[in-house]
């Protein structure tokens, strides 16, 4: 008996332990269980704080691997150290919450299961076999279970009720729930837009560039009762407010750079410190997904840029080591989740600067860099860069790019138009048709001035606005310059520009009201009679057509013109680009092209010698 008890105690602790490992390894699962929605699983694992030792974001790989029982289709998801779990609110910096975020694409039973290495630089290592036997696994290691999903319940702009904004192959990207083409308006700028008094972080008074830290001031009073706030001081009114905003006047993009170290501004980065580029400040990253929660709520696509071209050597020499897959791997894991957004892989990128402030990146680079994102990213999102250097070494079949986020130099904006028909052509020659979006029309030093400069801003609507989207461009995005008020780094009141928001409010929501097939049409402005050059110019009209079935035109005054058609039956009809409205009907109603050749247009309801939009449609 003696030796019978000893053997019953190892055995009833034995079993304690493993029922409480296995306890502990079950997660907390938060969020609405529902297609496209945000979910998150928040699992106990080791404590730990943003700078100890062994370093939690090197020194663990936590991931966590989602199926759909009925299709089988798989994702592998990373996760991330998240403090107590609520870092955003308490401005924590250690804990023994481990967190993972997924966006369910299907409606039914999703499995799990977990694993959680620690290993000497883990999370940035090849995931070998060899590596893995040799690492230790704890906690939530091997940790399974399961969850219902159900159909949303969103609509209207929130992308839950969309789904996921997907590259597809061509020029315009789709939301997989609708099938809807999203075309993109908004601000490009400021660059700083995160440089934010409200955000957590050593960035306020760290010596760099501390002058430029915003308050956002003039959008507090947008802010709305229920609106999303953070910490014991209710702070982040005022961004979220900017958001409102933006929405309010129908934008649905912002852009905003999540690292310039060594850039213009110096204070956005997601590090706990100017100086420390392994070691993420917890509860200031959790803030910024309370701005990105809003803002995909209210259907607000985000456009991640990623570094800038000051900056591009900043990690890793410009090279793919493991400060930069470390840097990468937290986007992914903290916000890949999100609906609508791109990665891009940064502003004005190559060796084309005189004297850079670090060292340029290469072609082998830059194409790495998306080739990480497309290996690691679960979702595969939409994945483009800037033009420092042009795109011409990084297009081809092989290429992980989808897309190219275009910049120009000239203030009338006059080279748009050209320069999207030139990529659009390029990138399909070259295997692959790429998605183009403007987002920095213009100059660097101008751009687009505020209403109190230029109330009218007919150049940036005519050849920017207008010229993106009828050469196929799925998107603009407007960038300030430096040279007045409410500059790409000073501005802190996007009413700055109030007037031209109404102007791309007005045509995108034309372009998304219009039923046209414009994934078949193609920029055709030869078809407009006696046209004026469109390259490289602020003079010709443009043209976007599928012969013989639609045409969509923009004509910058109220000249008649002629049009040459395919044989058939055609319905004509007009809008006002300037002002919005209905369509309306002009001298000519409908066109009766009993054979090919050049067909009046008539003139539109107001020969007023401004511009004009015609629709032309196959009866």
């Amino acid at each position: 008996m003696k030796r019978v008890i000893p053997i019953l105690c190892v055995f009833a602790a034995s079993l304690f332990a493993s029922l409480f490992a296995n306890a502990a390894s079950d997660p907390e699962i938060s969020g609405e269980l529902k297609k496209w929605h945000k979910v998150t699983l928040t699992f106990e694992g080791p404590e730990t704080s943003e700078t100890a030792s062994p370093n939690p974001f090197y020194d663990y790989k936590f991931d966590v691997v989602f199926t759909h029982a009925k299709s089988g289709k798989s994702y592998s998801v990373p996760g991330y150290f998240a403090a107590d779990g609520n870092a955003g609110q308490t401005s924590a910096t250690s804990g023994n919450k481990w967190r993972v975020h997924f966006a369910p694409d299907e409606t039914g039973e999703w499995s799990y299961e977990a694993s959680f290495y620690h290993y000497r630089f883990i999370s940035v290592r090849e995931n070998t076999v060899k590596l893995t036997k040799q690492a230790k696994t704890s906690h939530m290691h091997g940790a399974t279970g399961s969850f219902s999903i159900a159909k949303s319940d969103k609509s209207g702009d929130d992308f839950r009720g969309k789904g996921r904004l997907q590259y597809t192959g061509d020029r315009y990207l789709r939301f997989a729930e609708t099938g809807e083409i999203f075309f993109k308006c908004g601000p490009d700028a400021p660059e700083n837009v995160f440089a934010y008094e409200d955000f957590d972080g050593t960035f306020h008074n760290d010596g760099h560039a501390d002058q430029r830290v915003k308050t956002w001031e003039a959008h507090l009073k947008d802010w709305n009762e229920g609106d999303p706030t953070w910490g014991s001081d209710n702070r982040g009114k005022a961004l979220i407010g900017a958001m409102n905003y933006l929405h309010e006047e129908g934008m649905n993009a912002f852009s905003f750079l999540t690292m310039n170290i060594m850039g213009d501004d110096h204070n956005v980065f997601p590090y706990i410190d100017y100086d420390t580029h392994d070691r993420f400040d917890v509860s200031k990253l959790d803030q910024w997904e309370i701005v990105f929660q809003h803002a995909s709520k209210l259907g607000i696509f985000l456009h991640f840029k990623t570094q800038e071209a000051e900056n591009q050597g900043l990690l890793d020499g410009g090279g793919l080591g493991a400060t930069r897959r470390l840097y990468y791997r937290e986007l992914i894991a903290r916000f890949g989740h999100n609906l609508a957004l791109n990665w891009n892989m940064g502003e004005e990128l190559g060796e084309w600067q005189p004297k850079p402030r670090t060292p340029p990146q290469y072609q082998h680079q830059r194409l790495a860099m998306a080739e990480y994102f497309y290996n690691h990213d679960p979702y595969r999102h939409h994945v483009v860069i800037h033009n420092g250097n042009w795109f011409d070494d990084v297009y081809g079949a092989d290429s992980k790019y989808t897309g190219a986020s275009l910049q120009t130099n000239k203030p009338d904006f006059h080279r748009v138009h050209g320069a999207v028909l030139n990529i659009l052509e390029a990138s399909a020659k070259a295997g692959k048709q790429w998605a183009v979006a403007v987002d920095e029309p213009g100059d660097a030093s101008y751009s687009l001035v505020p209403d109190a400069v230029d109330p009218t801003h007919d150049n940036a609507r005519s050849n920017a606005l207008w010229g993106a989207y009828l050469a196929g461009a799925w998107g603009v995005e407007w960038y300030f310059g430096y040279k007045e008020a409410h500059s790409d780094l000073t501005c802190e009141d996007w009413r700055s520009r109030d007037l031209f928001w109404d102007q791309c409010k007005i045509a995108i929501d034309f372009l998304h009201g219009q039923d046209l097939p414009y994934a078949e049409m193609k920029s055709m402005d030869n078809l407009i009679v006696d046209n004026g050059p469109t390259v490289n110019s602020a003079e010709g009209d443009y043209c976007l057509a599928l012969p013989g079935d639609s045409y969509l035109l923009y004509l910058r005054s109220g000249d008649e013109r002629s049009l040459s058609l395919e044989a058939g039956k055609y319905q004509l009809a007009w809008f006002n680009p300037r002002e919005g409205g209905d369509l309306q009907s002009g001298s000519v109603k409908k066109i009766n092209a009993k054979s090919k050749g050049e067909h009046s247009l008539g003139k539109p309801p107001v020969a007023d010698g401004k511009d004009w939009v015609a629709v032309l449609r196959k009866r």
